[in-house]
């Protein structure tokens, strides 16, 4: 039973050991190129090439190994690399696109000819009845209740309650917003409320008046808190009823609410004196 388990073994080393036998024979009395020599280089040779066959495979096994360490840390740096470069972009990304609401927003001092000031939006409060936003700007940076938020595209609000470095901004399509407003077109005059969603609804515009789905709605001024022409809105539906006495229309405001980071708060507004030169109040 050992000799058929492990014949392949006892035969390798038979004939290592019979050629070693025979090739310190040659060497001991053998000389030139006999017969017995050449066996037993032949075997010698088969014999080293049977036992170089594992080691050069173990060689090269190894070889890759470390080649394969080197490649996953190489694959590792270069991944690293991508990470931070992708992190780069999307803060260049980021500052593009914060320029780009900046540079918007400093338009309106050209096309308003009003004093702003900018702030950062720092939080937002949606109740049920209730839409409003945080910014950090308050009274110590001359802020008072009552001063109209702006973006680019148009009056979002208007601030009521602050704080030194803080104030609340109460949106226009909070339910206890109140705007007084005018149709561009027809220059007829309301009040626009704000729908607790994303709408508003025009307010006393009476059923004799001439107003169309898409007619811009603005400011009036004839309160003392918004200025005369500042964007609000547009007509999103007009609506006739046989009771009552006023249209029921519906208006969307330009400004998107749900992305607002950067605001203006008008701080000033240019009237004629009683000389006719422009001052800020």
């Amino acid at each position: 039973m050992f000799f058929k388990n492990y014949r392949t073994v006892i035969f390798i080393c038979a004939a290592v050991v019979a050629a070693l036998i025979l090739l310190s024979y040659s060497l001991k009395y053998a000389s030139g190129t006999g017969m017995v020599k050449k066996l037993v280089l032949e075997a010698a040779a088969s014999v080293q090439i049977f036992f170089n066959i594992p080691v050069e495979r173990t060689k090269s096994a190894w070889t890759r190994y470390i080649h394969l360490v080197g490649l996953e840390e190489d694959n590792r740096k270069l991944r690293q690399t991508v990470a931070e470069l992708q992190a780069q972009l999307i803060l260049y990304q980021e500052g593009r696109l914060e320029a780009d609401r900046l540079r918007q927003l400093l338009s309106l001092q050209q096309e308003y000819q009003h004093s702003f000031l900018a702030a950062r939006v720092i939080g937002k409060e949606q109740g049920a009845f209730s839409r409003s936003l945080w910014i950090n700007k308050g009274s110590a940076h001359g802020l008072k209740p009552g001063m109209p938020v702006m973006v680019s595209q148009g009056v979002i609000g208007r601030i009521t309650d602050i704080s030194w470095h803080n104030s609340k901004v109460m949106l226009l399509i909070d339910q206890s917003s109140n705007v007084d407003a005018l149709i561009q077109r027809t220059r007829a005059q309301g009040i626009v409320r704000g729908a607790g969603t994303r709408d508003c609804v025009m307010r006393y515009v009476s059923k004799t008046q001439d107003v169309r789905e898409g007619d811009l709605v603005l400011t009036s001024g004839l309160s003392n808190i918004f200025p005369r022409g500042l964007l609000i809105g547009r007509v999103s539906n007009v609506g006739r009823t046989d009771f009552g006495l006023f249209l029921q229309i519906n208006v969307v405001p330009f400004a998107d609410f749900a992305s607002i980071e950067e605001v203006m708060v008008v701080t000033g507004v240019p009237v004629q004196d009683l000389a006719g030169e422009k001052t800020v109040k």
